[in-house]
């Protein structure tokens, strides 16, 4: 009994004393965390500091709460390592608190967009370290990043610090893409930036934005291609920046002006078709596509192939039946692919060659294989860069030019060249290895599909023809034009097709013919060269040179526009008349041909009265004729317009474009501006490796001369109707607040059909527009199994980066339009 009683009292002496070990253990280590914790806060992050303490509210209070303690130690050591990684020169200052993403906008995306830049970087360092793997941490961040949604940004609990740190600076997140196509999307946290970026902007606590994005997605990034660093520090020290805003966000928003410097297309051309009534946009909600069921098939152009229009033409003899003739109601269905279709081959090779499937037509191969037009090699077309007048190669035929008559210079006198009849455009295609931007043409006739041959080969080309009305380009911006048998018959009807190139050749300029006329004796050739000889002499053209070639056994005659009227003048007869002096040479949206020319300017403000600076000094300079008294399309003097687009649409290139939307530039090369305005987006893509279709709309400011003048080119078009491209042209378009000026005034979805159209399964789409456009157009592109990579949108302003994929219907359209009907 008094051994058990002993016992009992050495038990409860044995418990106290160990509770009362306990208990100093519990204290001395709570005292270390919280030592610990406020000797660390300077440089823990927010979001880890919140981890800390999760990972310790888990774990039993006992002697492996040191072993806990050290763990965490070496883990927000490793955190705080990362972090100083991400913010490299000074993230960690204490008044600062943040780092500048945004040279122009630091710190100031919502929190769904850089909680993705946290999860990859934590897989990154996951695989060496078991910090941040507590689910409950996972939940916790989720609750905090949603908490932050909805407040619509971040806010710092004191109002002065800011709690975006460890790689929370604001960066979008951006759906990825499989490694195979070069489109890896890693979002863009700031990876080492410059001093310069890490200072603090005051406002940007209180900066209210959206941010749309698949953040699961995130967990399965991949390894960027070579040169995709996705956002990463640049050798040049340049970050990405999604939305440039502050004093550029100015120019998203046009100042109308009612005595401004640049009247509009639909102005200049009296002629002009009436602009479509419009349409309200179709209610997306359950949208079912179809097929077009057209004769045309997969190379279906609606207002080339209306085919109703074509039967209903009076005459065709002026090649009425090969210009546009575009439906009343733009179809909305898609076009088909053509079977075996496959991601067109990258330039330079795609120059050389291209997958047969993907323009599976071999009549000019037939017709033309004699003379390396084209020709069929196992699964590819390839092209030898020969042509008519030209078998053995563009380049020496290119060089002989030149030979003739040195005063041409390729590439810095004459930069911008049209070439009439361009077959396959290996003359425009080869013309870029001399620096030289080439607009190729050419109707779409039994030459079976040589334009879509040009621009699968990654060479600018149009579908149009010489018949009746004025090409939509401007008067005097063509350098050059070149025409090497292209089959126009330039010297009847007095000469109206001849007297439309000399409207776009520049006083000075050159026109290069390599034809049969100047070098065969045959009877036809003979009363041809006959009668073009008088026509160009009673234009005042000079007949500069002509030479015969002795490797391709062509001759080639260049004659050049005169620079004064003193010529005009002093004609007798005056034949061919000069026009009228209120005939505008700018006029060009379906004006109907007219047999006369326009004078010569002579006023030194004028354009045309001098030639421009040589290339590439044109490219950033306003042009001489843009005067200060001239209001711009944002409202400023046209001259410091025109330098502030220029500056703008740089800063948005090497900022976000290039880096930040996650495209592989290597896969681009067929690139289209369709609201180019200044053409200050396709100047900033110089040192790209691509070439740009300017567009300006009939009805906005006519500023495509301004792109000529820079040595850029373009083409005016109403966007209520079709572009006259075959489908599956483009590897990007880019649109700056076009869709919400289409919505007021027509059909909105047949727009979308359009750019699904002319765009390359893969191809991608960059839209800056309002945050209602862009909303609707996310929907509509998800309709259409469009992989959606980014939306951003801030202060009513949105960005959207869609890529087309390979998904179509299956279905026919039901109801056949007139451009569908057989016989």
């Amino acid at each position: 009994m008094a051994l058990g009683k002993y016992s009992r009292v050495d038990g409860r002496k044995s418990s106290s004393n160990f509770c009362s070990t306990v208990t100093i253990v519990v204290f001395v280590a709570l005292c270390l965390v919280g030592v610990w914790m406020m000797t660390s806060s300077s440089v823990v992050p927010v979001q880890n500091s919140d981890v800390a303490s999760q990972k310790e509210s888990n774990n039993d209070v006992t002697e492996n709460t040191r072993m806990s303690e050290n763990n965490a130690d070496n883990n927000f050591a490793n955190a705080s390592n990362e972090n100083e990684n991400v913010n490299s020169e000074g993230s960690s200052n204490d008044n600062a608190g943040k780092s500048k993403q945004f040279e122009d906008n630091p710190g100031d995306l919502p929190e769904d967009a850089t909680k993705g830049d946290n999860t990859v970087s934590s897989n990154r360092e996951g695989k060496n370290s078991n910090s941040l793997e507590n689910p409950t941490e996972e939940n916790q961040e989720e609750k905090s990043g949603k908490k932050n949604r909805e407040e619509g940004g971040f806010k710092s609990e004191d109002g002065n610090k800011d709690e975006m740190q460890n790689g929370e600076n604001g960066e979008p997140k951006i759906d990825e893409k499989d490694s195979e196509a070069g489109e890896i999307n890693e979002t863009n946290a700031s990876r080492g930036e410059s001093g310069d970026d890490n200072k603090a902007d005051e406002n940007s606590n209180e900066t209210k934005q959206a941010y749309k994005g698949n953040s699961e997605k995130e967990e399965n990034k991949k390894d960027t291609k070579p040169g995709q660093d996705s956002g990463e520090k640049k050798e040049n020290g340049q970050t990405s920046d999604v939305f440039p805003s502050g004093a550029e966000s100015e120019l998203l928003k046009e100042t109308t002006t009612l005595n401004g410097a640049f009247s509009t297309q639909a102005t200049e051309s009296k002629n002009e078709k009436e602009a479509q009534q419009s349409s309200e946009p179709k209610n997306q909600s359950g949208t079912s596509w179809k097929f077009c069921n057209v004769t045309a098939g997969p190379d279906f152009i609606p207002c080339l192939d209306n085919l109703e229009a074509i039967r209903n033409l009076h005459s065709t003899k002026h090649y009425e039946h090969r210009e546009r003739h575009c439906p009343d109601n733009p179809p909305t269905c898609l076009v088909a692919l053509p079977e075996g279709y496959r991601r067109a081959i990258e330039w330079p090779t795609s120059r050389e060659k291209i997958w047969y499937h993907n323009v599976p037509h071999t009549k000019l191969a037939e017709l033309k294989g004699h003379q390396n037009w084209v020709k069929v090699s196992s699964e590819y077309l390839t092209f030898p860069g020969g042509g008519t007048q030209f078998k053995h190669g563009a380049l020496h035929y290119i060089d002989f030019i030149q030979q003739s008559v040195p005063d041409i210079a390729w590439g810095k006198h004459s930069r911008v060249v049209l070439d009439v009849g361009c077959g396959v455009a290996s003359f425009g295609g080869f013309l870029f290895d001399r620096d030289v931007l080439t607009m190729s043409l050419a109707p779409k006739d039994e030459h079976e599909a040589q334009v879509q041959f040009a621009l699968e080969r990654g060479i600018p080309a149009i579908s149009a023809v010489m018949g009746t009305k004025r090409l939509p380009f401007p008067g005097r911006v063509f350098d050059i034009v070149h025409c090497a048998r292209c089959r126009v018959p330039w010297h009847i009807e007095g000469g109206k097709l001849l007297l439309e190139l000399n409207r776009l050749l520049r006083p000075g300029g050159f026109f290069v013919w390599s034809a049969t006329p100047v070098y065969q004796k045959i009877p036809e050739d003979v009363e041809i060269w006959a009668a073009m000889k008088k026509l160009t002499k009673s234009m005042c053209w000079e007949l500069v040179s002509i030479t015969k070639d002795r490797l391709n056994g062509v001759g080639i005659a260049v004659y050049r526009k005169p620079t004064t009227n003193e010529c005009y003048e002093q004609r007798s007869p005056n034949e061919p008349p000069l026009c009228q002096d209120s005939d505008d040479p700018n006029a060009a949206w379906s004006v109907p041909l007219q047999a006369c020319m326009h004078k010569v300017p002579i006023a030194e403000s004028e354009r045309g009265f001098q030639w421009p600076e040589f290339w590439p000094a044109r490219l950033g300079k306003p042009p001489y004729w843009l005067l200060s008294s001239q209001i711009g399309v944002y409202g400023k003097p046209a001259p410091e317009d025109f330098t502030t687009d220029y500056e703008h649409w740089k800063h948005v290139v090497i900022k976000s474009y290039i880096n930040g939307l996650g495209i592989n530039w290597s896969t681009v090369r067929n690139v289209m501006d369709m609201r180019a305005v200044y053409g200050g987006f396709a100047a900033a893509l110089k040192d790209m490796n691509v070439w740009v279709m300017n567009i300006v709309s009939v009805d906005a400011p006519d500023t495509l001369p301004i792109i000529y003048e820079r040595g850029l080119f373009g083409i005016y078009h109403d966007w209520c109707e079709s572009f006259s491209t075959y489908p599956r042209s483009y590897d990007l378009l880019h649109a700056d607040h076009l869709f919400s000026k289409i919505k007021k005034k027509c059909n909105f979805t047949a727009l979308v059909v359009e750019v699904d159209r002319i765009l390359r399964p893969e191809g991608k789409i960059i839209v800056r527009d309002n945050v209602e456009t862009i909303n609707e157009l996310e929907s509509i592109f998800k309709s259409l199994h469009w992989e959606v990579r980014m939306t951003y949108s801030k202060d009513k302003e949105g960005l959207l980066c869609a890529q087309k994929m390979m998904w179509r219907p299956k279905e026919l359209e039901t109801v056949s339009y007139a451009i569908a009907r057989r016989n």
